[in-house]
């Protein structure tokens, strides 16, 4: 099993936030909106460094603070984002926020996909609605990476053509020769020209073969549940499947016990986990 990747620039004070302003907004679906920031100290922006996977805490003034991974990629120097999905008091105050607005990040935490572990393999990358988010960050990555990396695919699903995220950047995907980008909403709709069909079954019908591969997984728990099942018919062995658990944590570096799952923290000892080492635990997830 590889070893989980955690490297990063910590934050020397992981406490304190660094201040930050938005500086730009992009409407993803009904719910979801992209947030790019940037730090206000140059310095700190220009020595802001992390790798897919990792994730940030963004605090809004007077309404708390949530976690977020990143979905920016590590190459993107003059910006890193996060896509909130509008769910309570935190993520309502976010989408309340326009260009210039400040927040404050703590940023990186948590550890990250361990990509490097995969150079020589396939990657499929399978994803659901907001899941798609620290996805994006990886996959994005692997193309940077492209040379080091066999096969790539992506299957990327939703419920309707309105809950998919990234229009932009899949219609790039879908253009491209090296990446094989499989995107299906749930049943045939009129306005839907695509492949329609749920994540798992496209998956089992086109996805790659478990042969040099890994599969990275993240989406709604119901999907999460029958891709596994159909990845073990496929003949996946669970060390070479990995999932992203950010949702759980709370303070990101493990004072709050908020995240624990038996003798780990979802916030040091991941967000990033094999399958393997999560069968390992509690059935708490």
């Amino acid at each position: 099993m590889s070893t989980i990747a955690s490297a990063g620039i910590q934050a020397a004070q992981p406490l304190l936030p660094e201040p930050a302003t938005v500086a730009a907004v992009i409407r993803e679906t009904e719910t979801i909106r992209s947030y790019r920031l940037v730090f206000d100290d140059p310095g700190v922006m220009a020595a802001f460094s992390f790798l897919p996977g990792q994730i940030g805490l963004v605090s809004v003034m007077g309404a708390g603070e949530s976690t977020f991974a990143i979905s920016s990629p590590p190459s993107e120097k003059e910006y890193f984002q996060f896509s909130v999905m509008k769910t309570g008091v935190v993520t309502g105050a976010i989408h309340e926020l326009g260009e210039g607005d400040k927040v404050a990040v703590r940023a990186p935490m948590g550890c990250a996909f361990p990509s490097d572990g995969w150079k020589g393999k396939n990657v499929m990358i399978v994803a659901g609605g907001i899941g798609m988010a620290p996805l994006r960050s990886l996959l994005l990555h692997l193309l940077d990476h492209r040379e080091d990396y066999g096969k790539l695919q992506l299957i990327y699903g939703a419920r309707t053509p309105a809950d998919l995220c990234y229009a932009g950047d899949r219609q790039q995907w879908e253009e491209r020769g090296d990446l094989d980008a499989v995107t299906t909403i749930d049943v045939e709709l009129p306005e839907w020209t695509g492949r329609a069909g749920l994540v798992p079954a496209v998956m089992e019908e086109s996805g790659l073969r478990p042969e040099n591969t890994v599969a990275v997984i993240c989406g709604p728990p119901v999907m999460i549940k029958f891709v596994l099942a159909s990845l073990d018919r496929m003949g996946y062995r669970e060390g070479q499947i990995y999932t992203t658990l950010e949702r759980r944590m709370k303070c990101g570096i493990g004072l709050c016990g908020r995240c624990n799952v038996g003798p780990k923290y979802v916030c040091t000892d991941g967000p990033v986990f094999s399958l393997e080492s999560l069968r390992g635990l509690p059935d708490e997830l």
